[in-house]
């Protein structure tokens, strides 16, 4: 997974995060195994908590109310999806008028005690 530092003046690339290669098997073969595949979906939702936003291609309804309630916006976007150019546009609206989703994504999270103004990982 790609991460984005963003910021009003632009973005920077961090370290990718890796859940699996290819598609995640301990989320996805757990599916029906209740506490088991609940603590696979919140193991995944933790390594995520420092991000404001996610672009995914798809998301099930627990896994978006845990980020959501840990500040994290999940935003669906259509497979094969470029990132760079997802995150040029994100720019541009950081920089010229975000909608009211995003401003509300650019908060700082409840827990933190540093201010990222703008930071939109």
């Amino acid at each position: 997974m790609a991460i984005l530092d963003f910021t009003t003046a632009g973005y920077t690339r961090l370290p990718d995060l890796v859940f699996a290669e290819g598609r995640d098997a301990a989320v996805e073969g757990t599916r029906g195994q209740g506490d088991v595949h609940d603590n696979a979906i919140e193991q995944k939702v933790e390594r995520l908590r420092d991000c404001r936003l996610v672009y995914m291609t798809a998301i099930g309804g627990p896994a978006a109310a845990r980020m959501s309630r840990l500040g994290i916006m999940p935003v669906k976007v259509p497979e094969r999806s470029v990132i760079l150019d997802l995150a040029e546009r994100l720019r541009e609206q950081i920089r010229t008028a975000p909608p009211p989703w995003l401003r509300l994504a650019l908060k700082p999270h409840a827990n933190e005690t540093h201010d990222h103004k703008g930071d939109a990982r």
